[in-house]
């Protein structure tokens, strides 16, 4: 895969747009982990493996994208105002 130089938009192939919500709520069972972990004793290795599975899941995004032709949603600063 080429290196990012902006941020990548969720979309693409339906693959990779699933792919991409597979990472959304990853991400937000992270959040809950860290949330948990201030309260409760939670296993450091159980928080890791939530971060790691979100950086596999985009990059399997990004794969499925690539794989398929398809260019990358990416965001342009600015594009949404029309500037």
């Amino acid at each position: 895969l080429p290196p990012l130089k902006s941020f990548v938009l969720q979309g693409g192939t339906e693959l990779a747009a699933r792919l991409h919500v597979a990472r959304t709520v990853c991400r937000r069972a992270e959040r809950r982990a860290v949330a948990l972990a201030s309260e409760a004793p939670v296993n450091p290795i159980a928080l890791a493996c939530l971060n790691r599975l979100s950086d596999l899941l985009f990059i399997l995004a990004r794969a499925a994208n690539a794989q398929a032709g398809k260019d990358e949603p990416l965001w342009k600063p600015g594009a949404s105002r029309g500037e």
